[in-house]
């Protein structure tokens, strides 16, 4: 037999081992006797005391109001004298009372109240009992630390208590002479029945004496009775062995059921008493007893030591589940609300914004929702009084409903909730639709149909912004069996508010955009001029976000030249629309006057800068620029081959040759217009015939998904097809390179280059007499026999003299005459002389002065270049149609 199975005593003391010697060494057995009583007697000493102290911290730890008195101001006022007549009261040399952190609200040094506990906290603040040593303000201590714990289970404060180890020692030397003389009389006697009576009353209290069972089962009743859980224990046979007052009261147990089987209680729920007999191990299920819902946590108590049998702690959880359920309908609603913020109004489009809500709305508000808006909104206009709802929006958990569908017109007769929402900009709610026969009064059938369908609850909210009814949400409710109720009426009141200011900005912007694409497309071109110089194909996308100002334009010019020109103007909406006119118009005037491309740019940037200026004064703001444009002007002589550029800001062109090459010339790289001060330079390219000239604003490379390296590369690989028509290419290259929805404006203008045969063009050179006009009027006679064109040779013949005559008389050598045979017939008369001749009224009596009146008389055009060797002035006359 080993001395723990004796005595009880832990493995780590050496009594067990002494009473062994003493048993076996018999001629030791009064001096082992008495060692083994006095080391048990000590052993028994530390033990009390630290059960003491322990016992003392946690009976002050649990005392009725300490939690309160540790939330007064001042703590320390009535927490000491009661800690120190709670120590003189146990016996013991200290109880300290501190917070969280240590600092004491109590010692038995009053000096000491204030400063930190010397010792170990935080095991005690996870919820452990600790005992240790320390060395504390009153010497070597033993202590225990106990944590003060509120109802929800969390730690607030902690208490100690503890006794000097020298105290400890000096009860123990105060009772060895009893030691030794009890040792002595009745070690003979009572050796047997002492071990035995020891082993026996060991077991059964844990190694605990009677004055700390007392205390802890007056302790343990005063908690189980005390918290507000209710506590059952059952044992293995399925009676009822403990049950708190707060189990009782939960599951209405009749005072005297401890004792009887579960099974067999009165008035408890069958659910519940299959639960607390099964033995099964549940945490927090949830179960009915009455008209409560109780929440149970149940374990098994068959542990190492432990009897059969099961402990389980009851909660009312009625008001959390009810509190629990309306905050899951707030976080429901406020997510709808938040939806709704993200999800509608993300486009412009009137109509998707109506489609927005309604997926928005359905399944997490309504089992259908339907969106009805005048016919004017969805044009951008403002609604009529009398206009009708065009059912713009239809969406539902299933597609074979019986509501109107998407496109259909509706006039709302006057009894319908519908028609008095768009009267009085109020909503409504129907909680029964089978009882409201003002709404079946719109359509009686289809309204037997939707109530057979199972739809049977109705919202109807205008969609008013701004003070305007724009049209009607509907919401409608199948899957749910109550009707929508009133809070349901003010939930979708707000989501209706949201949708209905997206709706108006997508309205008006709607309008704005119209407005400005009317005005976009009458400013540009609508028809480019048939020139034999060229054959022409063009685009123009507006941007999604909004028109712009992009442009282009074919110009003919003299001499069966034509001008190209594409441009940018910064910004979209009506503003850059406008300016973007003006400059097409002003390219247009300065076109004819013939001016060079740089010239043309120049003139050009001047305007933008004076736009900018009166923009400036127009606002106050001096510093501010308002216009930013790019433009890139081109001169194509078919006569020459030669194409004449300048590009101010603007991308480079393309140029596709007759064998499918593809060049980006390099141009020189003028500034936009408007910031004025930087002149432009044009260069010249000899065109292949048959070559493309592909001009393009930025919105066509540009784009954030892709480098514009990337752009320019795609645009090459499109274009590398010489022998497709400029049509198929901008098809192509549109294709290739733009989204489906452009964020920018592209504008794209191919020309296809013709050159005028030289069976077309005649040229000679000409004396500067007098004399050579006679004969040159004779050339230009027979060529015009060669033409075909006899019946234009007397006009021509008399253009050319008073043209030829001019030029000799006073302009300056050398003088060309050229004919062109084109879509009309031209005749250009060059020489060195800058002058330009003016036309002017000739008085009666005046011999000259009436030359050039006459040409502009007989002639179709006619009118003045420059060149860098001098001057042309040419006069044109309209061939005769062929039949």
């Amino acid at each position: 037999m080993s001395a723990r199975s004796l005595f009880g005593v832990r493995p780590r003391t050496v009594a067990g081992q002494v009473f062994v010697l003493q048993v076996a060494v018999v001629v030791l057995l009064v001096v082992g006797a008495i060692l083994a009583l006095f080391l048990q007697s000590r052993a028994d000493a530390d033990a009390e005391a630290k059960n003491r102290s322990v016992a003392v911290a946690e009976t002050f730890a649990h005392s009725p109001g300490l939690i309160e008195t540790l939330n007064l101001p001042d703590p320390s006022e009535v927490l000491q004298p009661l800690a120190e007549d709670a120590r003189r009261a146990a016996g013991v040399d200290f109880i300290v009372v501190m917070n969280t952190e240590g600092i004491r609200y109590s010692h038995p040094l009053p000096e000491r109240i204030g400063q930190r506990f010397v010792g170990t906290i935080e095991p005690s603040l996870q919820g452990e009992v600790l005992l240790e040593s320390v060395d504390g303000p009153l010497g070597q201590e033993v202590q225990a630390v106990v944590p003060v714990t509120a109802p929800n289970g969390t730690v607030v404060a902690l208490v100690s208590a503890g006794m000097k180890v020298e105290n400890v020692t000096g009860e123990v030397y105060e009772q060895l002479p009893l030691i030794f003389g009890a040792g002595a009389a009745g070690l003979a006697v009572a050796m047997t029945g002492t071990a035995l009576a020891t082993r026996r009353l060991k077991r059964q209290t844990h190694g605990l004496g009677p004055e700390e069972m007392t205390r802890m089962y007056e302790h343990h009743d005063a908690v189980l009775h005390a918290v507000r859980e209710g506590v059952l224990i059952v044992g293995g046979d399925g009676r009822l062995l403990l049950a708190n007052d707060e189990a009782k009261r939960l599951l209405e147990l009749s005072p005297d059921a401890e004792g009887h089987r579960i099974a067999d209680l009165p008035g408890l729920d069958p659910s519940m008493a299959e639960l607390l007999a099964s033995g099964l191990a549940v945490s927090d299920e949830v179960r009915l007893a009455g008209d409560r819902l109780l929440a149970v946590n149940q374990r098994t108590t068959d542990g190492p030591g432990g009897p059969l049998g099961t402990v389980a702690t009851i909660r009312d959880s009625t008001e959390l589940q009810a509190l629990a359920g309306r905050a899951e309908v707030a976080r429901k609603r406020l997510k709808l609300l938040y939806d709704a913020g993200v999800g509608i109004g993300t486009s412009l489009d009137v109509t998707r914004t109506a489609e927005e809500l309604t997926e928005v709305a359905v399944p997490a508000f309504a089992d259908f929702v339907t969106v009805d808006l005048a016919d004017p909104v969805l044009r951008g206009e403002e609604p009529g009084a009398r206009a009708g709802m065009r059912r713009t929006a239809v969406h539902g958990i299933r597609d074979d409903h019986p509501l109107y569908e998407r496109g259909r017109l509706i006039e709302f007769v006057a009894s319908t909730p519908q028609a008095r929402g768009l009267g009085s900009g109020q909503a409504e709610l129907v909680p029964e639709l089978s009882r409201a026969p003002g709404w079946q009064a719109q359509d009686p059938e289809r309204a037997k149909e939707i109530v057979e369908y199972g739809i049977h609850s109705l919202i109807t909210v205008p969609l008013q912004a701004r003070g305007v009814v724009l049209g009607v949400a509907n919401f409608w409710r199948s899957e749910k069996p109550g009707p929508f109720e009133d809070e349901d009426l003010s939930l979708a009141e707000e989501l209706v508010a949201r949708a209905a200011v997206s709706v108006d900005n997508a309205r008006r912007y709607t309008r704005e955009h119209a407005m400005a694409v009317t005005l976009q497309r009458s400013l540009l071109p609508r028809a480019l001029p048939e020139r034999s110089a060229v054959q022409t194909a063009h685009r123009y996308l507006p941007a999604q976000s909004g028109v712009g100002g992009d442009w282009f334009d074919v110009i003919p010019l003299p001499g069966s030249r034509v001008g190209l020109v594409v441009g940018d103007v910064v910004g979209h909406g009506l503003h850059a629309a406008a300016t973007m006119g003006r400059l097409r118009t002003a390219v247009h005037n300065f076109s004819t006057l013939d001016l060079p491309p740089d010239e043309l740019l120049g003139r050009l940037d001047d305007l933008v800068g004076r736009i900018d200026q009166d923009e400036a004064e127009a606002t106050g703001d001096e510093g501010r620029a308002m216009t930013g444009a790019t433009c890139l002007y081109a001169v194509y002589d078919p006569v020459a081959a030669r194409c004449t550029m300048a590009r101010a800001g603007h991308p480079l062109p393309a140029l596709v040759h007759p064998d499918g090459r593809v060049d980006f010339p390099e141009l020189p790289a003028g500034p936009p217009l408007g910031l004025g001060g930087m002149p432009f330079e044009a260069a010249e390219l000899d065109v292949a015939e048959g070559s493309q000239l592909v001009f393009y604003t930025d919105g066509l490379i540009e784009d954030r998904s892709r480098d514009i390296d990337v752009g320019i590369e795609l645009l090459r690989q499109a274009l590398t097809h010489p022998d497709r028509p400029p049509e198929e290419s901008c098809r192509a290259v549109l294709a290739a390179l733009l989204p489906e929805r452009p964020k920018d404006d592209v504008a794209l203008l191919i020309a296809r280059t013709r050159v005028l045969g030289r069976d077309r063009v005649a040229e000679w050179d000409v004396p500067s007499e007098p004399s050579a006009v006679s004969g040159m009027r004779a050339t230009v006679g027979e060529k015009l026999q060669q033409w075909g064109l006899a019946e234009l040779a007397f006009s021509m013949e008399l253009l050319l003299s008073e043209l030829l005559t001019n030029a000799i008389r006073y302009g300056v050598a050398p003088i060309r005459v050229r004919l062109l045979h084109d879509q009309g017939l031209t005749c250009e008369v060059a020489d060195g002389s800058s002058t330009s001749p003016h036309l002017r009224y000739a008085a009666t009596m005046d011999e000259g002065g009436r030359g050039l009146f006459l040409v502009a008389q007989i002639a179709d055009r006619w009118g003045t270049r420059y060149t860098p060797a001098g001057k042309i002035i040419w006069a044109e006359l309209a061939t005769p149609l062929v039949p």
